[in-house]
């Protein structure tokens, strides 16, 4: 009965997650679908110069997905009872990690437009805010998760 409760807490709270990163998605596209008269009825709003999807964003993706692999690595790795992988896995992950707030942080110091920008660099920062407080807490989760398998704190 623990597990199904672990287990459902566990689903919901994803689910949630997802609800409210949606809701930041919305905003944007409706945004960008419908400009309002507000912002001159175009997107991105007259002044505002967007940031290209090419660069630091497509890097830093390349980097979320490349994080994905590793922690994914570490975790069958654990399944398999290779600790010495599983770490390694987890290194690799944390270190990601690490260069993606920065990038992140490197991204806002020099973003053209600011959260008072409209609505556009509202919704920049608020949804690229949550997403890297998330990486951060992920950060900090599996730094404690590599530092417990370091102590042989889990088995498979």
């Amino acid at each position: 009965a623990v597990q199904q409760g672990l287990r459902m807490g566990m689903i919901l709270f994803i689910v949630s997650e997802i609800m409210f990163f949606f809701a930041f998605f919305w905003a944007f596209f409706t945004s960008s679908l419908s400009p309002v008269f507000n912002i001159g009825g175009v997107w991105p709003p007259a002044g505002i110069e967007a940031i290209s999807p090419w660069g630091l964003p497509l890097l830093n993706t390349i980097i979320l997905l490349s994080s994905g692999a590793s922690v994914t690595w570490a975790h069958h790795a654990i399944v398999g009872g290779f600790k010495k992988d599983a770490l390694l896995g987890l290194v690799i992950t944390i270190i990601f990690a690490v260069i993606f707030t920065g990038l992140q942080g490197f991204e806002y110091v020099n973003a053209p437009f600011a959260m008072s920008d409209s609505v556009y660099g509202s919704v920049f920062f608020m949804a690229t805010g949550f997403h890297g407080f998330h990486v951060i807490i992920g950060t900090i989760f599996l730094f404690v998760w590599a530092f417990r398998l370091y102590l042989d704190h889990f088995s498979r």
